[in-house]
Formats: C-alpha cells, sequence, structure tokens
C-alpha cells in the first residue's frame, strides 16, 4: 500500500510517498480502508519535532512514522473481538496516539471509530474529529457557553473556528471572529457577527470584552486575554504555541484566583461528542468547511499551506 512517510524530524520536505506492507489488524482491532485523512495541528507539531513531541514519539528520530489521525473510510476486515463493527461499514474517528492517517490503509481500536451517517461525505467526516471536538469542548464543557454571551474566537477561519462558529451560534450569542485577511469573507459567510482582521487590529487593545473566549491559537500572553474578559468571564485554550500553553497551565489558576476571570485548557478527549456531531449534521445545523481536497501524493503542499495559516476551515487528502 502506499503512505507517506517521514523517518526524520524536519519541515514537509521530509514527508515521502512510500510503497510499504498493508498492516493486519488484531484481535481487537479493524482494519480500515481510507479514503479521506485531515491536516492537523499535532500532525505539524510531530513532523516538526519539537521538545514536547519529540518526547511523545522518539527524541532522535520518529518512532511512528506515519502521521494523520483524523481519517474516514470504510472497513474492510474486523478482529474476532469486534462487536461494533462489521465489513463493509463507513466510519471515521480520531486516531491521536497512533496515527497512521496518511496511507491507504490503517488499523484502529472500535472505540477510535464511530458510523459516518450515510449524507456525510468520507472528506466531510475527515474533517470533523479533532477540530470539532475541541470546538465542543471548549465551548460547552469548558467555556459553559449560554445565551446572550458575547463570545471572541481566536483562530477563526480554520479548522476549530469554523466548527466553533456553527456550534455557537445555536445558543443565541453574540460572536466575534479573529483571523488574517484572506479569511474575513468566509468568516462573515458562517456567521460572525463582528470580524477583526488581526494583521490590521490588535483585538487584546481595542477596549472590547467578552464572556467568553475560545482560542485556537495562544500566541499572545494570559494577561493579554485576561484584560479582554468580563468579570467571571471564561478564557479556554484548545491549542497553540507550546511555550504560551505552559504559561497558560502556569498563570491560568493565578489568574482566575485573583481576577474573578477563569482560565482553562482543553485536554482533548477524542471522539467524545462524534455522536453529537452526528446528530448536528443529519439536522443540517453543522457543515465542515473543506480545503482541498488534496491528493495523497500533494500531502508536502497541504502542509506548507497548513504550516502558514493560509487554510480556510479543514485541510483534506483524499486517498
Amino acid at each position: 500500500m502506499k503512505a507517506i512517510i517521514y523517518t526524520k524530524y524536519g519541515g514537509p520536505e521530509v514527508l515521502h510517498i512510500q510503497e510499504i506492507e498493508k498492516p493486519i489488524p488484531k484481535d481487537d482491532e479493524v482494519l480500515v480502508k481510507i479514503h479521506a485523512v485531515s491536516v492537523n495541528d499535532w500532525d505539524l507539531g510531530l513532523l516538526d519535532g519539537d521538545f514536547i513531541n519529540r518526547l511523545l514519539n522518539g527524541l532522535l528520530k520518529p518512532k511512528r512514522q506515519i502521521l494523520g489521525s483524523d481519517i474516514a473510510g470504510r472497513i474492510e476486515a474486523v478482529g474476532k473481538n469486534i462487536n461494533k463493527f462489521k465489513i463493509g461499514d463507513e466510519v471515521y474517528g480520531d486516531l491521536s496516539g497512533r496515527w497512521g492517517g496518511f496511507a491507504e490503509y490503517t488499523c484502529a481500536g472500535e472505540n477510535a471509530l464511530a458510523l459516518k451517517p450515510g449524507g456525510m461525505s468520507f472528506e466531510e467526516a475527515a474533517a470533523i474529529p479533532q477540530a470539532a471536538m475541541l470546538a465542543i469542548q471548549g465551548l460547552i464543557d469548558k467555556g459553559k457557553i449560554r445565551a446572550g454571551q458575547k463570545i471572541l474566537i481566536n483562530g477563526a477561519g480554520g479548522g476549530v473556528g469554523t466548527f466553533g462558529i456553527q456550534i455557537a451560534k445555536l445558543y443565541g450569542v453574540e460572536v466575534t471572529g479573529v483571523d488574517c485577511t484572506g479569511k474575513q469573507d468566509l468568516m462573515r459567510s458562517l456567521g460572525f457577527d463582528h470580524v477583526i482582521d488581526y494583521t490590521k487590529e490588535d483585538f487584546t487593545k481595542n477596549g472590547r470584552c467578552y464572556d467568553l473566549i475560545l482560542d485556537a491559537k495562544t500566541n499572545r500572553s494570559m494577561f493579554d486575554y485576561a484584560r479582554v474578559l468580563n468579570r467571571n468571564g471564561v478564557y479556554v485554550t484548545v491549542g497553540g504555541s507550546t511555550g504560551r500553553l505552559i504559561q497558560a497551565l502556569i498563570l491560568g489558576p493565578l489568574i482566575s484566583l485573583f481576577n474573578k476571570k477563569h482560565m482553562r485548557i482543553v485536554a482533548l478527549k477524542p471522539n467524545k461528542d462524534l455522536l453529537y456531531v452526528n446528530g448536528l449534521f443529519e439536522a443540517g445545523k453543522i457543515k465542515p468547511v473543506i480545503q482541498g481536497p488534496y491528493q495523497l501524493h500533494e500531502v508536502k503542499e497541504a502542509f506548507i499551506i497548513f504550516s502558514k495559516g493560509e487554510h480556510k476551515g479543514k485541510i483534506v487528502i483524499t486517498v
């Protein structure tokens, strides 16, 4: 089978397509013929090999050499202990921790997958798992979103942001989105009440405050975010630079203690809310925003676009 392999840390240039053996599922696994896979921040972190990701995947070289966690495909074989799925089922899910999605086939445990609704394409399904889970767990579980709030989403034109606005609007809130110039029209079309171009305006210095901030970038000081939170407001980070996330981990509790402003971090629970998303999708209340799809041999180009932050919604690869 074909797979995108990397044997050393670096940029997109270290990725290459290679023929490898097709995996065989264990007793508690299924074999999935992959039809689509999407790119996530975690893929880029593992590719670059920063300190934290080297601890996870090998200090000197990657132990797992196929990236890709968000997959969609059809089950081709099942282990003898599998009860949830059968051959032919169309499934999708997040394989965080084992990865392997940038390939024609991969193995997965049944708890990492959910049945794909019939009206959902494989490309749409591959766009959902991490981004939608982060948006839901950030806004609902950690943010405790409620009607009438003023909300800001930083990184509004990416995967988390494009799911976040659709979920937030189900609660009757006013939402401001922050992203670059090229994503402003998309953000307006998705229903953001206000849009901010971060290349022209600093939302932490314009005097406006919010009840809830969902941050997919975490590229500013925790004190900057706290300054634009209303009293008893909630700031939730779902990803960003390692340094800023460590700062949030250390300073967040102190800010929460002394300023009555709550700083929280989402520790992703993969696949937890896929059935909820299925219901929203089938009811026409949520639709993935997709850039592409690209082909497997175009993964390098897709990673370059993703690393520059130029993508709109989720970058999806068809296999």
